[in-house]
Order: C-alpha cells, then structure tokens, then sequence
C-alpha cells in the first residue's frame, strides 16, 4: 500500500515550536553513526575551522548547533574554552555523557552545556554567556538549515541570526555554513563529492526531493539510508548506539531530515542584515575562497562584528 502522505520527517519527530528533527531519539542515534565518532572530524575541517578561529584571536566559542557534541569536543581538544547550546535534548544527552566520562580533564570539567532555542537564545543562555558576549559563535553542520520559515517572511530565520550576531562581542565573529542548496535546487541532488565534513563511512544512499510551491522552493527534503551493521572497527560508544535498547536491528536504517534550502545570495544579506551591515563578511566553499570552488557541497559565512 502506497502511503500517500508525505512527511517532511521520520515518524515520532516532533512538530510545534522550534521543530526538534531528532525527537524520537532513532535519528540522533542514527545520525552518530552518519558522521562516525566524536573525533570523526576531517582533518581538513578541524585544521581550517581552529586555525580560522586563532587567526581572528577567539578562546571562548557559543556553539549554538552543538548536536552530539561532535565540534564543541574537537575545539575543546584544541584548547578552546566552550559553551554548548542545542534544541534537542536527545542530541545533547550524547555531549552530556561525553562531558561525564572525561570529567576529569579540565577543559571537560568546565565545559557548559544548556538547551537553548535559536529564537530565545539571550534568555535561555543569560546566566552563563558573558556580558561582553563570545569570541566566536559557531553553527555548523548544516544545522541553520533545519530552522524553517515559519510564516513564509524569513521574520524567524532573521530573528535567529539577529540572536546570534547579539552573542557575539565587538571583533568577534559567526560561523555558519549550509548545503549548497543553489546547486541542489537546480540539479535536484546534492552536489557528488566526498565529504570534508565527516569520516564516517556508513551513508549508502541520500535521496533528495525538492518542493515548489508557487514557482518558488519552499523546502529540501534528505532521505538517508545509513549502514548500522557491526563492524569490527567500531569504537565502543558507536556500538552501544547501535545496539543500546534493541536486539535485533537491520542492517540498514533510513530517516529523513528537511531543510530550508538557503540560496546563497539570499543569505548572505540576511547575515549583513543580522549586523545592523556592522560587519565583514567572507564567504567559503568547502573551505577555499568561494571563486575557487566549483559546485561546493557546503558553503560556509565567516562574519565578524565590526
């Protein structure tokens, strides 16, 4: 029987307020998986994300998308002082474990991690970020994306940004990156390449469906189908998200995820916009000057306040 609803993500998930994509517990289990261990990140984007963040003379950093913890751990290991922040507390109870096992290294002991809400930030994070705001305030991963556009204006999209900018001290700067959703609206896939984000190794198909309405897309919807079989390199905590609750899994598992597909330009004056135009803003694809890049997966802003 042919399900005749389409849903913009996994059942279980749920849908009021700001929309926690990994409600049900499965996705954000799954997606540990997706992007493999906390210390999974390439190389190439732990080199360029810390050593960008030392040139601009950043030591405290909000990561407003902390997720599973995957880039709060990886800066602390690089010796940044952090603050974690993220809607979902079925992702942030991996990060809470991670900040538990290693209590005992300094840098985990002060690492401070509270739910925050991209729409109330400066109320949910009041009693811990500074006065003077952060050095830096990070949201990677193509995480912005999963902010949708409520009423159709971007007014939320907007608020979010203008929150995030508000975090950030005088000559600090905002990371944020998303998918390039101007390739995947043209072609209706995502760009092919292989990713400079995450090792993991267990994504065998994403399928891609794009909805128009009105002549204008509206929405990107991912549909993942991730390998969860056991693999004699596992790491433990991977193993025990695998298996953790269940007895027997198939070896595949597929989830969906749906996003507000940014186009580039678009984006890149809300971001001045945030700033009060207060800013300077650089652009990047997959971590080259934009020019130098044809058909990047991910385009990432770099935006310092002024």
């Amino acid at each position: 029987m042919v399900d005749s609803v389409y849903r913009t993500r996994s059942l279980g998930v749920g849908a009021s307020g700001l929309p926690d994509q990994y409600a049900d517990g499965k996705a954000a289990r799954v997606w540990q998986l997706y992007i493999g261990s906390v210390s999974s990140r390439t190389d190439t984007y732990r080199t360029w994300i810390c050593q960008s963040l030392r040139d601009k003379g950043c030591h405290h950093v909000l990561d407003v998308a902390c997720g599973t913890g995957i880039d709060s751990i990886m800066l602390l290991e690089e010796g940044f002082q952090v603050t974690s922040s993220d809607a979902s507390d079925k992702m942030l109870k991996y990060a809470l474990k991670e900040r538990w096992s290693r209590r005992k290294e300094d840098a985990f002991d002060k690492w401070v991690i509270e739910e925050g809400n991209w729409l109330t930030l400066k109320e949910d994070l009041e009693e811990v970020a500074p006065a003077e705001g952060f050095d830096a305030v990070l949201c990677l991963g193509n995480s912005f994306a999963h902010l949708p556009d409520f009423d159709g204006d971007l007014h939320n999209i907007r608020r979010a940004l203008k929150n995030f900018a508000g975090m950030v001290k005088p000559g600090g700067v905002l990371m944020v990156d998303h998918r390039n959703y101007d390739y995947i609206i043209e072609h209706g896939k995502v760009p092919q390449a292989n990713s400079l984000y995450y090792k993991g190794k267990r994504v065998k198909d994403i399928k891609t469906s794009v909805l128009w309405v009105d002549g204008t897309c509206k929405m990107i919807t991912l549909d993942y189908t991730i390998d969860i079989s056991e693999h004699p390199d596992d790491d433990a905590p991977i193993k025990k998200l695998r298996i953790e609750g269940e007895v027997d899994e198939p070896q595949y598992s597929k989830f969906r995820l749906s996003y507000h597909p940014h186009r580039l330009e678009t984006f890149k004056k809300l971001l001045v916009e945030a700033f009060d135009g207060n800013c300077k803003h650089t652009v990047y694809g997959d971590f080259k000057p934009v020019d130098q890049v044809k058909d990047p997966g991910y385009y990432i802003h770099m935006v310092q306040k002024l």
